[in-house]
């Protein structure tokens, strides 16, 4: 089994889009926020199942949809450790918040 971990970015990204949703309503923002780490658990078993981020055309850069975000990770330590380096909205422009260090804002 891989070991999971999260980046502080990628959990400022989560917190960030909880922060969004909670605008209108704490709870959904729970179960949503929640939903997508559950969905990045499914990396303890299958690290290499998300696809290449096509922008980066990198093995070990990869990526699993969540309704329209992009959970981006990396595969590290001989395939022993997934690394979720962000959370982003599908429709952001993944090179540009690269070069910005992967902030949503």
């Amino acid at each position: 089994m891989v070991r999971i971990i999260w980046t502080e970015r990628a959990v400022r990204n989560l917190k960030h889009i909880f922060d969004y949703i909670a605008v209108d309503s704490n709870i959904y923002a729970s179960q949503f926020t929640k939903s997508i780490v559950k969905a990045s658990e499914k990396l303890k078993y299958f690290p290499f199942m998300g696809r290449v981020v096509p922008e980066f055309a990198d093995e070990q850069l990869r990526e699993v949809l969540f309704q329209n975000y992009r959970i981006v990770y990396r595969i590290a330590g001989d395939a022993k450790i997934v690394e979720v380096i962000a959370v982003v909205h599908a429709s952001r422009d993944l090179l540009l918040l690269a070069r910005g260090d992967w902030e949503l804002q």
